[in-house]
């Protein structure tokens, strides 16, 4: 797992890139009331905002941490966006994402890297 310094995290299996919002993100937005996920076949461009999450605190986007074309979407958070703050790192992913360049992975933090980025905050 990768992390960016908007707090977007990436995992990497073979060509597809699952994105989701950080444990620290999602604790920092307190309750998640809404999400809005990319259309499947979007391009998308490293840093681009692809995506939406609203809290009870605020509305926020969320940015493509890796470039390439959008090929699943976690259609789960509309109906239950609250699965953001129960299981951020995992069951609360938002796209999937076919890897147009995979060295855009080996450039984001890895977790060790992230952490110390999170007490320099």
């Amino acid at each position: 797992m990768r992390f960016t310094k908007d707090h977007e995290w990436v995992t990497l299996d073979g060509d597809i890139a699952t994105i989701g919002i950080s444990a620290h993100a999602a604790e920092q937005l307190g309750d998640v009331v809404f999400v809005e996920t990319p259309e499947l076949g979007k391009a998308v461009k490293a840093g681009d905002a692809f995506a939406v999450v609203e809290s009870v605190k605020a509305a926020s986007d969320v940015y493509a941490p890796i470039s390439g074309e959008v090929v699943d979407a976690n259609t789960v958070l509309g109906d239950a966006p609250e699965t953001v703050n129960a299981d951020p790192e995992n069951g609360g992913w938002f796209a999937k994402v076919k890897v147009a360049n995979a060295s855009e992975y080996d450039a984001l933090m890895d977790r060790p890297a992230y952490e110390a980025f999170l007490a320099t905050q």
